[in-house]
């Protein structure tokens, strides 16, 4: 099943609220229902999550605004400051999940190779599922991804559910507690497959992203190989003297503008 409706209306407007969009203050309630098609209590639901977090501010009577975030520095919090922004950043590649559609190339158990019983920590020969998907706007594909996870986690969600949910939801489902994510990200020029999904040229510039996720205990839990078309893809990063990282991806509703 689908994430509940006021979550999915919670993180668009979570990650609009991150944009600086509402400064005089956020749609009404009526206008909210309007935009996304829901009944009074489903945004209201919504809102309290984003009130319940500190992002918002709601008066009866008067317009909801938003409230500014919190000012990170050196100290106590610090810690609880990094995990934030690294959920910031699992929460905005959920939401680009929910604003794009899936296509679910390839589902199947395999015996790990060399290569990725390293990246899991597992042993060569252990079971992992590998799926291939396809991303789209209605613009056109977007990116091209491979993820491996262990079988003793991927077992509880196959091809159903991965055509029908972001594959860090299912994580969660399946009980994985996300901690950390470690990427890197360098350049590609696409082959005879990657341009055929992608519906670019042979050997056409792409975004390489590889990230590994790993849970609370440090254990990795998925490895992503990803081939993202540039003019649809934007990764974003703010980095600070004390070590954290906020970043963020886009995705463009067409060459020149930019969304998520």
């Amino acid at each position: 099943m689908p994430l509940p409706k006021y979550h999915q209306i919670y993180l668009v407007l979570r990650e609009q609220l991150h944009e600086g969009r509402f400064a005089e203050g956020l749609p009404g309630e009526l206008a909210l229902m309007a935009q996304f098609s829901v009944a009074r209590v489903t945004v209201r639901r919504a809102l309290e999550q984003l009130a319940s977090e500190g992002l918002i501010e709601r008066n009866p009577g008067r317009r909801t605004r938003a409230l500014p975030p919190p000012v990170s520095g050196e100290g106590p919090g610090t810690k609880s400051m990094e995990r934030a922004n690294l959920r910031g950043l699992l929460e905005n590649l959920v939401t680009m999940g929910l604003h794009t559609s899936v296509k679910v190339i390839e589902v199947a158990t395999i015996t790990a190779s060399t290569q990725v019983a390293e990246a899991l920590e597992l042993k060569l020969g252990d079971a992992v599922q590998k799926a291939v998907r396809v991303r789209s706007t209605k613009e056109g594909p977007l990116s091209h991804i491979t993820t491996y996870v262990p079988d003793t986690i991927a077992r509880r969600f196959g091809r159903r559910e991965l055509s029908k949910k972001p594959i860090l939801v299912l994580l969660e489902e399946s009980g994985v507690k996300v901690g950390r994510a470690h990427q890197t990200i360098s350049a590609r020029l696409a082959d005879n497959v990657l341009a055929q999904h992608l519906d670019v040229s042979v050997g056409s510039a792409l975004l390489a992203v590889r990230r590994l996720i790993y849970d609370e205990d440090e254990r990795p839990v998925q490895w992503l190989h990803g081939f993202y078309r540039p003019d649809r893809y934007t990764y974003e990063m703010q980095l600070s003297r004390v070590g954290s990282i906020d970043a963020k991806v886009w995705v463009s509703k067409d060459v020149s503008a930019q969304f998520n």
